[in-house]
């Protein structure tokens, strides 16, 4: 398994995709079934192997994501070849909380010697998306364009 299997959650909003899914690969409803009670592991391969495959699709639409804590923001751009970050961090003796939009914004606007900002870019050591789903499982989430764009302009 490449990423991680979905949760049951997951797996019933997506359960119209896996019926086709199982269906392409030749696994039809009462097969399905049977295979269910039968072959359990089987099953679970086909599970994990589905998963993989929306994950995969997830993570190549995925553009920017960010991790924020009450002492940084980190924010990055996902290229095709690289990933570009800009880090937003507050000094050690500042009180300044990082960790929502309004308190980022007012620590840039109100307390800019507070924080220390940079920009740094590196190549990916794996799979583009191997690597957002790392950052993903490690607390990373979607953010926007936007925020990267004002953020560049704070730099």
């Amino acid at each position: 398994m490449k990423y991680r299997m979905l949760t049951e959650e997951e797996l019933e909003v997506l359960a119209e995709d896996l019926k086709h899914f199982l269906i392409v690969n030749g696994v039809h409803d009462e097969e399905w079934r049977a295979m269910n009670v039968s072959d359990v592991p089987k099953a679970t391969r086909l599970v994990e192997l589905f998963s993989d495959t929306v994950l995969k699709k997830v993570y190549e639409k995925i553009q920017y994501i960010e991790h924020r804590s009450e002492s940084s923001c980190l924010v990055f751009k996902l290229e095709k070849d690289k990933i570009e970050l800009i880090s937003l961090n507050r000094k050690p003796a500042s009180k300044v909380e990082l960790s929502t939009p309004a308190s980022i914004h007012a620590a840039l606007v109100n307390t800019p010697e507070q924080l220390t900002l940079f920009k740094s870019e590196k190549q990916y050591t794996k799979t583009r998306e191997l690597e957002i789903h790392e950052m993903v499982e490690q607390g990373c989430s979607n953010s926007t364009k936007e925020f990267w764009e004002l953020l560049c302009k704070t730099i």
